[in-house]
């Protein structure tokens, strides 16, 4: 080990390399029963869209039979749908939502 001026050791440290966390879409399926509204007002609630936001992506799992919400890291992804679940529940929809590797 090499010295420092004043006979101490110094201690070479390895740089770690910080990689990103994964991302991860958050998606809401369609159904026969849940109301539009309800679902522009989830989007607004829990992903915090505006409302015009709100309305593509609700017309999107209208049409489309599913419609990307946002990208999240996992843990953050997890707990948005977790909360979509546990509203739908609350008003008896059964709104569904989904999370897939990005």
């Amino acid at each position: 080990m090499p010295l420092a001026g004043n006979g101490t050791e110094l201690i070479r440290r390895k740089r770690e390399k910080l990689k990103e966390p994964e991302s991860y879409r958050v998606i809401l399926l369609n159904d026969n029963y849940t109301t539009m509204e309800f679902v522009v007002e989830v989007l607004m609630t829990i992903f915090h869209k505006p409302k015009t936001d709100a309305t593509r992506i609700m017309m999107d799992v209208h049409q489309r039979g599913r419609g990307i919400v946002g990208v999240y890291p996992y843990d953050i992804a997890v707990t948005k749908a977790d909360q979509v679940h546990v509203l739908a529940r609350r008003y008896e929809f059964p709104l569904k939502c989904i999370v897939e590797r990005a």
